[in-house]
Order: C-alpha cells, then sequence, then structure tokens
C-alpha cells in the first residue's frame, strides 16, 4: 500500500497534510526517515512512525452507517450502495453485515470482518434487531400477541417470536407507530410479518442491533467508526 494512502486512512491527515508533514522529515518506515509519499509499505510488517508515534494497522474496522432510504445493501449493484458511501477505505473490502430494504433506513455496521457478520446474523447467536415502523393499520394487543407466537410468512415460513410494542395509535387515520425486535433477517421479514396480519409498514428504520443504538448525531449517509467498547454492545 502506497504510504500516503496508509497515513491517511488512519487518521494522520489528508494526503496534501502527509505531503506537508514527509517534507518535515517527521515520518519513518522502519526507523528510516521517507520523504516520498508514493512508496510502498507493508501495513502488517513495516514499523510505520508520525513524530516519533507509531501507526498502528488495524486488521479489521468496524463503522455505523445511518443508511439513506434509495441505497442498496450491497458491495455492488447497478444502483448506488452503502459501500460507495464510504470513502478512503477502499482497501478493506468492505460489506455490509446483513441487509436493509432499499427504501428502509437507519443502523447498518459495515465491516471487513466476516467471522463478526456471521456472529452478529446467524439467529442461532440471537442477536436482537430493533426497529421503528410506521404501519396502515391499527395494531392491537391481539397483533402484539401474533408477533410473540411467531408469524407464517407468504412463503409458509414461520418466523421466530418478535417482540412488538404499540408506541401510539391514530385511529382517525388507521395508523400505528411500533417498535419491534426480532432475532432473523429474512428478505423484507418486518414488512412481510405486518402483511401477514394484514396491514402494511409505510416507513422502517432500524435503531438498535443487539444493545447498540444508532447514534443520532448521524445524518443519513452519514458514517463514524466504532469503538471496541461499541462492538462488544453488538456481540452482547
Amino acid at each position: 500500500m502506497r504510504l500516503d494512502k496508509f497515513l491517511s486512512n488512519h487518521g494522520v491527515g489528508s494526503r496534501k497534510d502527509v505531503k506537508a508533514l514527509l517534507k518535515k522529515k517527521v515520518i519513518t518506515v522502519n526507523e528510516k526517515v521517507v520523504t516520498k509519499s508514493d512508496i510502498k509499505i507493508n501495513p502488517e510488517t513495516d514499523i510505520i512512525k508520525v513524530q516519533g508515534e507509531m501507526i498502528h494497522f488495524e486488521p479489521f474496522i468496524y463503522l455505523m452507517l445511518n443508511k439513506p432510504a434509495g441505497v442498496v445493501s450491497s458491495t455492488h449493484d447497478k444502483d448506488k450502495t452503502v459501500i460507495d458511501l464510504i470513502t478512503g477505505l477502499e482497501h478493506y473490502d468492505l460489506h455490509p453485515v446483513g441487509r436493509l430494504d432499499k427504501d428502509t433506513e437507519g443502523l447498518l455496521i459495515i465491516t471487513n470482518d466476516g467471522q463478526f457478520s456471521h456472529d452478529v446474523l446467524s439467529p442461532k447467536k440471537h442477536v436482537n434487531k430493533t426497529y421503528f415502523a410506521n404501519i396502515d393499520g391499527i395494531v392491537t394487543n391481539q397483533t402484539v400477541e401474533q408477533f410473540a407466537q411467531g408469524v407464517t410468512l407468504d412463503d409458509g415460513y414461520h418466523t421466530m417470536p418478535g417482540d412488538l410494542t404499540c408506541l401510539s395509535v391514530d385511529t382517525n387515520n388507521n395508523t400505528s407507530e411500533i417498535e419491534l425486535v426480532i432475532q432473523e433477517g429474512k428478505f423484507h421479514q418486518v414488512k412481510r410479518m405486518f402483511e401477514a396480519v394484514s396491514m402494511k409498514v409505510t416507513y422502517l428504520k432500524r435503531i438498535k442491533m443487539g444493545d447498540l443504538s444508532l447514534d443520532s448525531s448521524l445524518k443519513p449517509g452519514e458514517y463514524k467508526k466504532l469503538m471496541q467498547n461499541e462492538i462488544n454492545l453488538v456481540r452482547k
């Protein structure tokens, strides 16, 4: 990897900033001062220092993205993907942890850690996914009980139990606001679960994975790096 790319990806500054530091002769590779930004380094074995401080290579990276509507949860697609929203981290070979429908918003984790993705997505790991939704229909105690027993989707699959909470009901407009906690991620699952009880999801947003909540400061399309304690909240 180019030295300037490595340093900019690890928070040292823009490539312009890196060039300025190189001119000041404060960057070393394996204890030797370097002045060229395009030299190739091995991030896993070379010792890179800036002003005497070692820059540690991170083999895995975890990002929280507030996915906007209209973007596909995929690595490659004819339409704009969630990976297209991430800049400067191409060498990590990133992928989304699961999928949100194109018109669904909210919390999506982006990583290059395949084992982490498996652990989070496997129903056997019992990682909760929490959604907020607007519903065309009146959610009642009976609806809550139906979800608690699991519902049968249009293809005959019977879902695992879902923890449905009705937040508000507007009888004049025949609508409801809800939160739903599930541990699966079947294709269009939340929408299909409500269709199974003759209701329709008109707006859907994932707000939580495990015990990790979507950062309210992130605008749609914005993302941030997750710290280890936040990553642990998802695994938990």
